[in-house]
């Protein structure tokens, strides 16, 4: 009689726990990941305080090695547990691995480079895939679904504000003049941007009442503005079915995001171990 549960090779084993968040294995391994990451950047941040760094600093340098070797560890973990290494290794999160892991060792070549450790924030993305296994990843993947069918009608919006930007700016030249700090056409758009997002840093203000007539116009119009983006994203929503998938990774080509209770890659054809 066949074996209908075939033993799992170590390679397919590390893969379990590295790559996918489902499995008991899987979900201590990303908590374990995600406080190292934590506690790296905490570390950096505390090296950059100058009276801190000097009363701690060999302790800060053995812990930060000690967690720049476990990274080090891991990426080549990460490599060996797929059947295509590549397919990671210039992959987003692949070179994000990489790139979080060399600037301690750049420190032996130039110093100052360990502070660069820092880009490791961008691993806490990692965190997704543990909000994967909550009643997130609903949300998550129609918000997914949803900017990718509004990314059009964001396109046009974006281009309809700039348009607008470039004529209110150039109103705003006419009006003022250079005299009340509207030198050039250029700076008054850059005046409007700043305006109708709200943002007003103050550094260029209409003086005549005309100009400060329009700036109130434009900063009205600028919190309705604010909402027409937030409103094409959920109307997709809206209309966006609710996808039921799990952090299961093929180990042949590491794409995530099955189905619930599929048996093949969506995007390759292999059989899901």
């Amino acid at each position: 009689m066949e074996n209908l549960h075939p033993k799992k090779s170590l390679r397919d084993k590390l893969h379990e726990i590295i790559y996918e968040a489902d499995t008991r294995g899987g979900k201590i391994f990303d908590v374990i990941l995600l406080i190292a990451i934590l506690t790296s950047i905490l570390l950096v941040m505390l090296e950059s305080i100058s009276s801190f760094d000097d009363k701690y600093h060999t302790f800060l340098d053995i812990s930060e090695w000690v967690i720049t070797i476990l990274f080090s560890i891991e990426y080549v973990l990460r490599v060996i547990s797929i059947k295509k290494p590549f397919k990671y290794i210039f992959s987003f999160y692949g070179i994000i691995d990489l790139l979080s892991t060399i600037p301690k060792y750049l420190t032996f070549i130039i110093a100052g480079y360990h502070n660069l450790a820092a880009i490791r924030a961008l691993r806490l993305l990692r965190v997704f895939r543990i909000l994967k296994l909550t009643r997130y990843i609903g949300a998550s993947n129609r918000l997914i679904v949803a900017l990718k069918a509004s990314k059009a009608k964001i396109a046009v919006f974006i281009f309809f504000i700039i348009i607008i930007c470039v004529i209110l700016g150039t109103v705003m030249y006419m009006i003022e003049g250079a005299e009340n700090g509207f030198t050039s056409i250029p700076r008054s758009v850059y005046w409007a941007i700043v305006t109708l997002t709200t943002v007003g840093f103050g550094d260029i203000a209409p003086q005549t009442p005309l100009g400060q007539l329009i700036a109130s116009v434009i900063m009205i119009l600028g919190y309705g503005i604010i909402a027409i983006p937030t409103g094409i994203v959920s109307s997709e929503i809206a209309k966006s079915e609710k996808i039921h998938t799990n952090t299961q990774s093929c180990t042949n080509c590491l794409v995530e995001d099955h189905k619930d209770n599929a048996e093949y890659c969506y995007n390759c054809g292999r059989k899901i171990i």
